[in-house]
């Protein structure tokens, strides 16, 4: 049960930190996103603060699962976590000071980028060695339901202090990466494994991108959330629908922002409580199938109660995409692995969002926000049939522990 996950204080140590960091970079998103808005008035400009954070997770990927699999991933993340306060620090004293450009928001987006393509696989690859492996899928979905704590709380919270004023949330932030360091910082010491890992070469290198292409049902699974939230990645425009569509201010765009982290805490929730055990794969393309019929209604909503509901739905549907995806990836791959496969895997989210704020971005500046938004969950829909067709063998995948005939 999720109590007795809660009774490790390894554990507890671990969600501190996600929690910190997490409400810290929704926070932190919230108030570069308006920011920008405010500065260029451009959606160009807002899907360019997804390329800033995604450039170094794609220029880093085999240097950081390199690094996650031969070192400490405590301290790892302890680094990038301290990394991550100390620019939102530099952010909040450049709007105090009234220095901030577009181009500084840009190199402040791409430092946090770069601290989190480390921290993101090294937590990742963390999970299995703090439970057992029955108790994973429910770690996992504890892990999530803490994880959409911060992402409600954060924009809420961040929308919240930015009428104070953007340096405001910047300082927060830097309290919130402060206290996340600590709680990470201050975890007991993991059973230690021996490294036998042989010195990096190109074969240790692309291991992790071998091992999933080998791996239908892993494949299947990360680049169906890769394309999914590529085509149906809405959050980059939320600046434009809050102020210009629905016509409320940073605390209605914060509110938006919270509202999938809502319907994804639930669903984690239920999860953490009823794990799946059967159908996971149909299970899966169903959800993702939600997700863009969500990402649909939220385009053509000119409501702002309909889009908090389609929001949070389109958040509860991504979360069972989540946890398989995830329980996944973890169970099938040999902790000596782990860290590779997760940074393989954390490019693929990270292109997922990222790329997907760009995408919507630019099809936004071309064909303007409702049709980007309409044409990315459509888009959506006719990924998973096309990945039913093309992956049978995540379809037909029946529980999350492959169990042997």
């Amino acid at each position: 049960m999720a109590s007795s996950l809660l009774s490790l204080k390894t554990y507890r140590h671990f969600l501190a930190s996600r929690l910190g960091s997490f409400l810290a970079y929704q926070m932190l998103a919230v108030a570069v996103g308006w920011q920008m808005y405010d500065l260029t008035h451009s959606a160009l400009n807002l899907g360019f603060i997804g390329i800033a954070q995604f450039l170094p997770q794609l220029l880093l990927t085999l240097v950081v699962g390199h690094v996650a699999d031969r070192y400490d991933r405590r301290r790892i993340v302890t680094l990038c976590q301290g990394l991550e306060g100390s620019v939102a620090l530099l952010l909040a004293l450049g709007s105090f000071f009234h220095l901030l450009t577009p181009t500084l928001l840009y190199v402040g987006a791409f430092c946090i980028g770069a601290g989190r393509a480390f921290e993101s696989p090294s937590l990742q690859a963390l999970v299995p060695s703090l439970v057992s492996e029955e108790d994973l899928p429910r770690a996992l979905a504890l892990n999530s339901s803490v994880m959409q704590i911060g992402i409600i709380s954060g924009p809420a919270l961040g929308g919240f202090i930015y009428a104070i004023g953007p340096d405001a949330v910047y300082a927060t932030c830097a309290v919130a990466w402060l206290v996340a360091t600590v709680a990470i910082g201050t975890m007991p010491l993991l059973r230690k494994v021996e490294n036998k890992q042989p010195p990096a070469s190109l074969e240790f290198l692309f291991a992790g991108i071998r091992y999933i292409r080998e791996k239908r049902v892993i494949l299947g699974a990360i680049s169906l959330d890769l394309f999914a939230v590529l085509l149906g990645g809405a959050t980059a425009l939320l600046p434009i629908y809050a102020k210009d569509i629905l016509h409320t201010g940073p605390w209605g765009m914060g509110m938006l922002r919270s509202a999938p982290a809502v319907g994804a805490l639930l669903m984690s929730v239920y999860l953490a409580h009823n794990p799946l055990q059967r159908r996971v794969g149909k299970i899966m393309f169903g959800a993702v199938a939600l997700f863009g019929l969500a990402t649909v209604v939220f385009g053509l909503s000119g409501n702002f109660f309909v889009s908090l509901g389609a929001l949070a739905v389109l958040g509860a549907s991504d979360m069972i995409s989540v946890v398989v995806r995830s329980s996944l990836v973890q169970l099938e791959t040999p902790d000596a692995m782990r860290g590779r496969v997760s940074a393989v895997s954390s490019i693929f989210i990270g292109a997922s969002n990222q790329l997907g704020e760009f995408e919507s971005g630019v099809t936004a500046a071309l064909l303007g926000p409702v049709p980007a938004v309409v044409i990315g969950g459509v888009g959506t829909l006719i990924v998973v049939g096309l990945w039913m067709k093309w992956f049978p063998q995540l379809t037909q995948r029946e529980s999350l522990v492959n169990k042997p005939a």
